[in-house]
């Protein structure tokens, strides 16, 4: 909101303040800030140096022989600056290209030597065939606004020619730009702001809300008003004035105001009406009363209802709609913009006046959904106060008497009224202890009497906290005050937050990382030193990913958790798997040019189970819920099982000086995976299997014991294509839920022995895995195995149709001693006698 600094001062004694100058306008900015508002910028009005006088325009002579208006004017600029004779003494000849003044009009005229804002100099010049001895200036020449369309004409009675135009304008004011959060819509007014400003300067307030009016008195109705309970208005108050001058200016001083608070003056009745609104925050809006017929009803819109705002837009109204009606149906957008047929025009003498108190979510959704964003609207969502719509429409109707010779009608219609807010209690010393430091005696009830709260005190002097307990009513314009903990908020941002100490509480010594947050770290850091970039991808997946994977239709992948109000409408579900995030980035990579790409991702994934996350109740926030409704919620909840994903594209191995390379493949992928489990002692073994996305013929089962815990491979063909994916892309995916978590782990026990390195060669069927003769030979070689190393395999006429040779590299050692060729023989031929037993191998 921007506001002039002199109309914040006018509602702010100083006079007890020490005797010195008014505060500038930086000084105001910074008191405004200690008291936790955001002043975004201070705004001085543009300086103008020279002689900026007040003239009357004494005639015009139009130019008829240039292509556009042109004007030769005489003005009277005032004895000390008109020409002293001649044949036009007593006024200046300036040429003006505006038409929207006439003789007899008061203007603000620039004399020679006047430097205006932008460094634009004035002098005297011919031109058009005259000389020009000053300028007749616009309100974007002065700074005060950015219209153009044509000069300034003051309201007559402002001045007198050769008055310091200077003076008069305000140009020594300058604007504060404030951001007011959404919690304190009362500081979207004059009336919010010079209240917290007189609490940052500790000097006494002003309330413009009660200066007295002198009225006619209340007695019956100014119009007949209905509201509907369905409607949520909780105030409507209604005056009347006739008789108005449709013609009457609006008075400097408003217009000025109006400017510099960047509206723009339009007529007296409008004027007046949005100047009300940002004195006292109230919106307010003037109804030709000549085109109001019968009572006035405020309801919900009907179905098929149609309104033409006063921006000529026929609007179809939604049943959510509040809306103002009369006879003839909807004349007005509750909070957000009137109609058309009851607009004030140039010929309007009867004017109701209204104040309204809306349903701030109402107003919300219904300049949202007519896209009708208005600073009306803008108050409205951020709760106005009940308490001033009387005096509101009170200041609007003195201000059109007084200025526009209104006559103020009879009567008031004051529906709805004002709930006594509801009352807050708090311990007297509870802003110290929150704060960590002991405030003065009484200057918690004396802050809170700042800001509006009626306190009383009781169980000790007022002045001292020792066991005594606060009672305060919070004024209604600030709703935002209903827990103990809102009224310490503001005593300690009015005492000021640099008082508050900033003493750091030691840090609990904590028991460190947990065994499953250790695990985590250490399969990220494994993966990481193996060439894998960590991504963070989204946990939001499309319903049509299942399809690309080529998933079967009860897979229970595809049985995903729905959003009930997603973020992107085309990413509606809850991971079920960390491959689509994956291959994700992995597209969004080689879009930008880089092909060879090792990532990983180590997060949850959701898995529903029977249970209804939306049936879960929802806990109070104000006590702690008991154990069967956390039970309750807790059961609702889905499976999220921490997992390690990685994708490989493109060379694991680049080409160079050093070698061919090597492109990534499957058994790199089935790599990741062993490593991620080998890093916290679980050894996975590797099995043939057929799971979608992967292709069928490369494709890994990996296990632990008897427990499945992933897959990884090359992915199917199909899917790298449907997703725009290189060739050849490989990925894992395993459940680190699913391996052990142990406590304490064995050190890994290092002989100082030599090993002893044999080879075997064995000939198997074709459908005999690799691994699962790996894993005979390890148990029939027993402890003394360390290692067992496919390295060579051959399937030719040598060894038969439908069968392979796979050659081994055993490695065996004992932990206290050499062993001997024999022992290893011996075990050599335990471990293939154990190969032969399982898979039907036989040695080569």
């Amino acid at each position: 909101m921007r506001v002039p600094v002199s109309w914040l001062l006018e509602h702010v004694d100083l006079s007890s303040q020490d005797d010195g100058p008014a505060p500038t306008a930086d000084a105001v900015g910074e008191a405004l800030i200690r008291v936790g508002l955001e002043v975004e910028d201070v705004i001085p009005v543009p300086a103008t140096t020279g002689p900026l006088v007040v003239g009357r325009v004494a005639s015009i002579e139009e130019l008829t022989e240039f292509k556009k208006p042109i004007r030769y004017c005489r003005v009277d600029v005032g004895p000390e600056h008109n020409e002293a004779d001649g044949e036009h003494a007593g006024s200046r000849g300036i040429v003006c290209g505006a038409t929207n003044f006439a003789e007899g009009d008061l203007v603000v005229v620039a004399l020679p030597g006047v430097v205006l804002p932008g460094d634009f100099a004035i002098a005297a010049r011919k031109t058009y065939g005259h000389v020009s001895d000053g300028m007749i200036c616009a309100l974007d020449e002065l700074g005060l606004g950015d219209d153009h369309s044509g000069i300034l004409v003051l309201p007559p009675g402002t001045a007198d020619p050769g008055d310091d135009a200077a003076v008069l304008l305000g140009l020594d004011d300058a604007v504060l730009d404030i951001a007011v959060t959404p919690d304190r819509g009362y500081c979207l007014s004059v009336r919010g702001l010079a209240r917290e400003l007189a609490c940052a300067l500790d000097a006494p307030y002003g309330d413009p809300a009660l200066v007295g009016r002198d009225l006619p008195g209340e007695d019956g109705d100014a119009w007949r008003v209905r509201l509907d309970p369905s409607s949520g208005c909780r105030r409507f108050v209604a005056r009347r004035v006739t008789e108005l001058d449709p013609a009457a200016p609006s008075p400097w001083w408003m217009r000025r105001r109006l400017l510099l608070c960047g509206v723009r003056p339009i007529s007296l009745a409008v004027d007046v009406t949005n100047y009300v609104m940002l004195e006292l925050g109230q919106p307010m809006h003037a109804y030709d009363a000549a085109t109001v017929t019968g009572d006035v009803v405020v309801r919900r819109a009907g179905a098929d209802e149609k309104i033409t705002t006063l921006d000529d837009a026929q609007r179809a109204l939604d049943v959510d709609d509040v809306v103002v009606t009369d006879d003839s149906g909807p004349i007005g957008l509750a909070g957000v913009m009137g109609g058309a047929s009851t607009e004030v025009g140039p010929g309007t003498s009867d004017v109701l006046l209204e104040a309204a108190t809306w349903d701030a979510p109402s107003v919300a959704r219904a300049a949202r959904r007519h896209r009708l964003p208005s600073e009306a609207a803008r108050r409205f969502e951020r709760e106005v106060d009940p308490g001033v719509a009387r005096a509101a429409t009170d200041r609007a109707a003195w201000l059109l008497a007084h200025y526009g010779g209104a006559t103020v009608a009879p009567g008031v219609t004051d529906e709805g009224g004002v709930s006594a807010p509801e009352p807050v209690v708090m311990a007297l010393d509870l802003p110290d202890r929150v704060a960590g430091t002991r405030y003065e005696r009484g200057a918690v009830v004396r802050r809170l009497s700042q800001i509006g709260c009626a306190v009383e005190v009781a169980g000790a002097d007022p002045g001292d906290s020792g066991g005594a307990g606060l009672r305060a009513v919070p004024p209604t314009w600030r709703p935002d005050l209903t827990r103990p903990a809102d009224l310490v908020e503001e005593v300690l941002r009015l005492e000021g937050y640099a008082g508050i100490p900033s003493e750091l509480p030691a840090a609990h010594p904590g028991t460190g990382l947990t065994l499953s947050q250790r695990r985590r770290r250490q399969v990220s850091r494994a993966l990481a030193d193996a060439g894998y970039d960590e991504v963070l991808p989204s946990p939001f997946v499309p319903p049509t990913v299942f399809d690309a994977f080529g998933l079967d239709a009860d897979d229970d992948r595809r049985h995903a958790l729905r959003l009930a109000n997603p973020l992107d409408a085309d990413r509606s579900l809850m991971a079920t798997t960390l491959l689509p995030g994956l291959l994700d980035a992995v597209v969004r990579n080689v879009s930008r040019g880089l092909r060879d790409l090792a990532l990983y991702q180590v997060g949850q994934v959701v898995r529903p189970g029977p249970g209804d996350p939306s049936a879960a109740p929802s806990l109070p926030v104000d006590h702690r819920p008991d154990a069967a409704a956390i039970a309750s919620v807790l059961d609702g909840l889905p499976a999220q099982p921490l997992r390690v994903g990685a994708v490989l594209a493109g060379a694991w191995e680049r080409a160079g000086w050093w070698g061919p390379g090597r492109p990534a493949d499957w058994s790199d992928a089935v790599e990741a995976a062993r490593l991620a489990g080998r890093v916290y002692g679980a050894e996975l073994a590797v099995t043939a299997d057929r799971h979608a996305p992967w292709h069928p013929g490369r494709c890994a089962a990996l296990w632990f014991d008897d427990t499945l815990v992933g897959h990884a491979g090359e992915l199917h063909p199909k899917v790298l294509e449907a997703l725009g994916m290189p060739a050849r892309t490989c990925a894992m995916e395993i459940e680190l839920d699913r391996l052990p978590l142990a406590e304490d782990r064995p050190v890994p026990a290092v002989s100082s022995f030599p090993p002893v390195l044999l080879d075997v060669a064995l000939v198997l069927d074709q459908a005999v895995p690799a691994a699962s003769v790996v894993a005979a030979l390890r148990d029939g070689g027993g402890d003394l195995v360390e290692d067992v190393r496919l390295f060579d395999v051959y399937a030719g006429p040598q060894v038969g149709e439908g069968k392979r040779s796979l050659a081994f590299a055993l490695r065996l050692r004992a932990p206290d001693r050499t062993l001997t060729l024999e022992e290893a023989s011996a075990r050599r031929d335990a471990a293939v006698a154990t190969a032969s037993e399982r898979v039907g191998a036989r040695l080569r």
